[in-house]
């Protein structure tokens, strides 16, 4: 117990004074799950995030270290073994994804839709999908089969979903009010990943993630996709999420290269209480945008 605890860290921690551990049968249940992180999330029947947490892992190098990493964490916490919760939805953070168009989805021919994208390892990981309403998108993904069958276990008695990050994100700038003609390039800055999305006339035309090795990658990325979209460097409109300061070196560095950038706000379809204004609008908005899927 002693070792797995050195492996995770919970750096933030918000409990909101609305919480009430008798309602969890009420409660929806959002678990983000990551390579190096993990956040956990919970909304209440008014809409209202009452509990949020977000850790960091040390240490991994295989899927059965983090199922092993993840046991420890589970058991050791005081609420996520609970086993009747109204909803739980279970994202995971990973490059092994491909999105589809409704109207062309066949189920039987996931695993060949994602292999156009993705190595997989039918021995240890499954494929599934879940659904973008909003934009008619099925985004398929693989899962570590361990970690879905245990997750599986452990909520028998719940709803469970299991969806794919970058579904949250689409869905999320789906649901942004978009002012004027020209389209923002949406950007979400995860931990050594980037992800920018393009929505035109409400319908998502651009999506991808980037893996990050040093700063002037973010800008070469966003670049690259400006030209791609043939959106103008000087005049396109930018909205920004993730994990940057608004006063941070980084974001000073992103703003002599790139104009017009700007930091996106918290969805609205969740409710905060005044003990989230210590976290910045535009954190965790892949947590706060897995809400609107699987409703």
């Amino acid at each position: 117990m002693a070792a797995a605890a050195q492996s995770y860290k919970l750096i933030r921690k918000i409990k909101d004074e609305k919480f009430d551990v008798d309602h969890l049968h009420q409660y929806v249940l959002l678990v983000h799950l990551g390579v190096r992180d993990l956040q956990i999330g919970v909304v209440d029947a008014q809409e209202r995030l009452v509990l949020f947490e977000d850790y960091i892992f040390q240490n991994l190098n295989s899927s059965e270290g983090l199922l092993a990493l993840l046991k420890e964490l589970f058991e050791a916490h005081h609420l996520l073994t609970a086993g009747f919760w109204k909803k739980v939805k279970f994202s995971i953070k990973n490059n092994k994804l491909v999105q589809v168009p409704q109207a062309l989805f066949v189920e039987d021919a996931a695993p060949e839709y994602l292999r156009l994208n993705a190595k997989l390892n039918p021995e240890k990981e499954m494929v599934l999908h879940c659904e973008n309403v909003k934009n008619n998108i099925i985004t398929v993904f693989a899962l570590h089969k361990d970690i879905h069958q245990w997750i599986g276990g452990l909520y028998v008695n719940s709803q469970v979903n299991f969806v794919h990050q970058s579904a949250s994100l689409i869905e999320g700038v789906l649901n942004e009010p978009i002012a004027g003609t020209k389209p923002p390039l949406f950007v979400y800055i995860d931990r050594f990943k980037l992800h920018i999305l393009v929505v035109k006339e409400g319908r998502l035309v651009y999506y991808n993630q980037f893996v990050i090795q040093q700063f002037s990658d973010y800008v070469k990325y966003i670049m690259l996709v400006l030209n791609a979209m043939q959106m103008g460097q000087q005049d396109s409109k930018i909205v920004l999420w993730g994990y940057i300061g608004k006063n941070s070196p980084h974001a000073i560095e992103f703003s002599k290269y790139i104009k017009n950038v700007s930091f996106g706000g918290r969805p609205k379809h969740l409710k905060f209480g005044y003990l989230f204004d210590e976290v910045q609008d535009h954190h965790f908005y892949d947590l706060y945008a897995l809400h609107l899927l699987c409703n």
